[in-house]
């Protein structure tokens, strides 16, 4: 029994020592070298190592809340002392915190609100004006970022609330602010989190004001000559003293309505502006907290629930070079498998070879990688560096055709047009696609088998096929190949957007090809548009105008239009809407429609000077919802957004 708790304890002094490593990585230097979700598991072993035991080693990391306080600030002793939150890591202990709160309150209410992944600051305001900020620091001691704070936009410099106030928040980086900041940043920030704490623990106000950083604030700590009888008076009290507070805040009587809330936050975390890794239920009455108190930790009227992770971090194994149908060669990072997210994860984006040098990846290092709203993983950052690990290497020939490649500033391209067998077939794939020229049953592989066996090269090229051709094709019966045939021959005549959207102009995807459409009408000005006019387009931009100017410059594609006209292809002018009735109105869609396809549905508003986007946000007027409607569903009514039905559409039209 003895060996069995000795070698427990000589896990827990392990686990001690790593966890106060990662913990100054993150907390003093703020360079994490582990995700969220695997310091958690190494802090919650120890956690449940203790309970076990029942000891507590002496600098046990469970005993303290935050970091030491950096010796490059002025040290601040904080007037209230500040805890930290503890996690409920199951609907059990969730519930059981439920029912705990019954114990001292007969019918207790509870607050849901979001928990930030920012970095915890305190404030203060004596006579109506701001007079300090301090980090968290160690609960009793955080250190003094005043200035730096000062320079965020949404911390009021004054407020109508005269008496001393002491309040808590999160200084944050919004995702919009954080892209905006690596789009010209020499090293780009890893996340949102490390953004933030990077700035206003800087010595430097300036730097801090580059982020362009918000601050949202959750908790009073003192609140001269003002009493507050739940936290839904003081949430109100914050917003009408000009604090932001996260647009979201609600009241529940239950444990199935909190934990129906906590599914719908999930759902749509991914759609936010800013981070957020959980969400914290609070005791709502003020008055039983003190009698329910605190651990050395925690308040114990509260807790905070989180979500899955969406970031872990792994070994980079190696990096594949691969063509696009434009020609431009990419890099995927080859992973060591890792959960992540619900999935397992063997592969993730990298932009480009300046974007590898930004990151500071390498093969055989450990790196950062984030997964969200189902999309392919992304690596964010380097998380250590080994002996082994080596730099990766720009491709000089084509991976596919080994044609020698083109720089063009920090990408690269294959300009073997016709030649190179990978770029030849996606562009071929996209253009037969269903929202391009919709060619029935022409999946990547018939297009390869399509390329291998009649060399076909140009979009012309699949005009010219005949049923007798593909009669003699695998898997190609008598109907097949007369199906295909038939399917071509409809394509000809086509609407002006997806014929845009079909040429494969980089970042010219199916919304803009449609926005294109209704600014242009006809294909003649279109292909002749200038890059002023392009560019004033709303959510064109310089960038895609420059692209659009680009590909009508090159022959190739001049030749490739030509073809096209010259086998019978012809393009339905774009008519505008047939009414005004639904103009100024946003809609975005969901779930299947009992009468319309989504795309019979988008036609017809279009048609009626309405527009649909892809995302709810506070800018949609209507969601239109029909069975089996998902996340966006769920983010509407966290909105206040009006949900409406098919029926509701016609009448509207009516």
């Amino acid at each position: 029994m003895n060996k069995e708790l000795d070698k427990k304890l000589e896990r827990m002094r392990s686990l001690v020592e790593e966890v106060l490593f990662h913990n100054r990585n993150y907390y003093e230097l703020d360079n994490p070298t582990i995700s969220d979700a695997e310091y958690d598991k190494l802090y919650y072993e120890l956690v449940d190592l203790e309970k076990e035991t029942g000891v507590v080693l002496p600098n046990s990391p469970t005993q303290r809340v935050g970091g030491d306080v950096l010796d490059k600030f002025v040290k601040k002793h904080h007037a209230v002392r500040l805890y930290s939150m503890d996690k409920v890591r199951s609907e059990k202990q969730l519930f059981d915190f439920f029912d705990d709160m019954k114990k001292f309150v007969k019918n207790p209410t509870f607050a849901v609100e979001y928990k930030f992944d920012g970095l915890t600051n305190v404030t203060e305001y004596i006579g109506g004006k701001f007079i300090s900020a301090t980090t968290r620091g160690n609960g009793e001691i955080g250190e003094d970022v005043t200035e730096q704070v000062k320079t965020i936009r949404s911390v009021p410099l004054e407020i109508p609330f005269k008496g001393h106030l002491i309040l808590q928040g999160e200084g944050m980086m919004t995702n919009k602010s954080f892209k905006k900041y690596n789009k010209t940043a020499a090293e780009p920030l890893k996340n949102p989190r490390n953004g933030v704490a990077g700035a206003i623990r800087n010595l430097d106000p300036k730097e801090t004001a580059r982020r362009n950083l918000d601050y949202f604030c959750y908790a009073i700590l003192l609140s001269e000559g003002k009493k507050f009888a739940t936290q839904e008076e003081m949430h109100r009290f914050l917003i009408d003293n000009g604090f932001q507070t996260g647009d979201f805040f609600k009241v529940v009587s239950s444990k199935d309505e909190a934990m129906e809330i906590i599914h719908q936050i999930d759902k749509v975390k991914n759609n936010l502006d800013v981070m957020i890794d959980g969400v914290v239920i609070k005791l709502n009455e003020v008055a039983p907290r003190e009698e329910i108190g605190y651990t050395n930790k925690f308040p114990k009227w509260a807790v905070a629930y989180k979500f899955e992770a969406e970031e872990v971090s792994t070994m980079l194994k190696d990096v594949v070079w691969q063509v696009g149908r434009s020609g431009k060669v990419s890099p995927t990072a080859i992973l060591e498998p890792v959960e992540l997210a619900g999935a397992c994860i063997k592969r993730a984006t990298l932009n480009n070879i300046e974007d590898i040098k930004k990151k500071k990846v390498e093969i055989n290092s450990r790196v950062f990688i984030r997964r969200s709203n189902e999309v392919i993983p992304e690596v964010l950052g380097l998380a250590e560096r080994y002996e082994n690990s080596t730099p990766i290497n720009e491709p000089i020939y084509c991976p596919c055709c080994h044609e020698k490649l083109e720089k063009r500033g920090p990408l690269v391209f294959c300009t073997n047009h016709d030649g190179c067998k990978e770029q030849v077939v996606a562009r071929l794939t996209h253009f037969c696609s269903r929202e391009a020229f919709n060619i029935e049953g022409l999946s990547e592989k018939t297009i390869i088998q399509f390329y291998d066996t009649f060399s076909l090269r140009h979009y012309s090229d699949l005009y010219h096929l005949t049923k007798e051709e593909l009669v003699n094709l695998e898997k190609f019966a008598d109907k097949k190949a007369e199906n295909t045939i038939k399917s071509l021959e409809r394509s000809k005549h086509i609407e002006l957007f997806r014929f845009i959207f079909a040429l494969g102009i980089s970042e010219v995807g199916i919304k803009t090809a449609k926005d294109l459409a209704k600014t242009y009408k006809t294909f003649e000005k279109f292909s002749t548009a200038s890059k002023e006019s392009l560019s004033a387009i709303e959510d064109v931009g310089e960038v895609i105008a420059q692209n659009i100017v680009d590909f009508f410059a090159d022959e190739n594609n001049l030749k490739e239009i030509e073809r096209l006209f010259s086998v019978g292809v012809q393009i339905k002018d774009e008519q505008g809407a047939k009414t005004n009735k639904l103009e100024g109105l946003t809609f975005v869609l969901t779930g299947t429609l009992p009468n319309y396809s989504r795309g019979d549905m988008t036609k017809l508003i279009e048609e009626n000077g309405g527009k649909t986007a892809s995302s709810v946000s506070k800018n949609t007027s209507y969601v239109l919802a029909g069975q089996e409607a998902g996340s966006k569903l769920d983010k509407a009514k966290s909105l206040g957004v009006k949900i409406i039905s098919e029926d509701d559409i016609l009448k509207m039209l009516e």
